[in-house]
């Protein structure tokens, strides 16, 4: 593999997102500003936020971070789907920070070797990888720059396997290695890809309202049946199953859109959501 850099180079800045880092802040903070989100009763544990290129998801992303804005986690611990091939379960990064044009964010190595030690024991494993292009999880980085009030490390999980044995697993070990920690768990995905616009909110709100149920095992079923789909499926059970334990009792989706609200074409789209759940009283 050669000699790892420290520092994960962004694949994605300049072609997802803008790489101009005062152009980048102020379409967040923008965003973020524009999101009418209802008033929320309890703490937050975990978002659920789109991952497409900043122009097609940022205004949906934009609902989920405004849960938190202005507030402090030390950690943030992003779980999202490994788009390309890799002959293991449940990815981390080797890197010890992430760049973005907004600054780094330090990879917390002793969440990373917890989390590892728990997915040994049930011979899942978490396999490190370097010099990655997946754009799943760094996309949410920079709106966690913008929106959280003082610099968090970064527990990055990528996740391939979308069953239920695994969301349990994962599910469970990051809420053992979150739980004395000023945490926030995020899950990183889209919804259903390239239907017609009225086929994909059929699927679409099929899936938003398992999420709302709080239904881990209900989001995989519905991905396995094909009545509504999200790539981040496996990411999102493993994050509702963790955010269950670490006190969550509801969910609310905040915002749903498609791509054909930016793109005009709305034979071919891609779904949206933002979601959040809360520890209510």
């Amino acid at each position: 593999m050669g000699k790892i850099s420290a520092v994960r180079p962004s694949p994605i800045a300049g072609l997802w997102y803008s790489a101009d880092p005062q152009q980048l802040a102020q379409q967040i903070d923008q965003y973020i500003a524009q999101a009418q989100i209802p008033p929320l009763n309890g703490k937050v544990i975990a978002l659920i936020a789109p991952h497409a290129g900043h122009r097609y998801s940022g205004r949906t992303a934009g609902h989920a971070y405004k849960t938190v804005l202005g507030q402090e986690f030390d950690v943030v611990a992003i779980v999202s789907p490994m788009h390309a091939y890799y002959p293991a379960p449940v990815l981390t990064s080797a890197h010890s920070s992430y760049f973005t044009p907004l600054g780094e964010v330090p990879v917390e190595r002793d969440l990373t070797d917890g989390l590892a030690e728990l997915l040994a024991e049930e011979t899942i494993g978490l396999t490190p990888i370097a010099n990655d292009d997946e754009h799943s999880l760094e996309i949410q980085l920079p709106f966690l720059q913008r929106a959280l009030n003082k610099p968090f490390s970064l527990l990055p999980v990528m996740v391939r396997r979308k069953d239920w044995r695994m969301a349990q697993i994962l599910g469970n070990a990051l809420a053992k290695v979150l739980k004395h920690r000023n945490a926030l768990l995020v899950a990183s995905t889209d919804l259903s890809h390239f239907y017609p616009l009225p086929i994909a909110n059929q699927l679409d709100t099929e899936m938003l309202s398992l999420i709302e149920a709080f239904s881990p095992q209900g989001v995989l079923q519905a991905e396995e049946a094909a009545t509504g789909f999200a790539c981040g499926a496996g990411a999102v059970a493993a994050v509702l199953v963790a955010a269950r334990e670490l006190g969550g009792n509801e969910v609310k989706i905040l915002h749903y859109s498609t791509s054909a609200e930016e793109t005009l074409d709305s034979s071919s789209v891609v779904g949206y959501g933002a979601a959040v759940v809360l520890q209510r009283d």
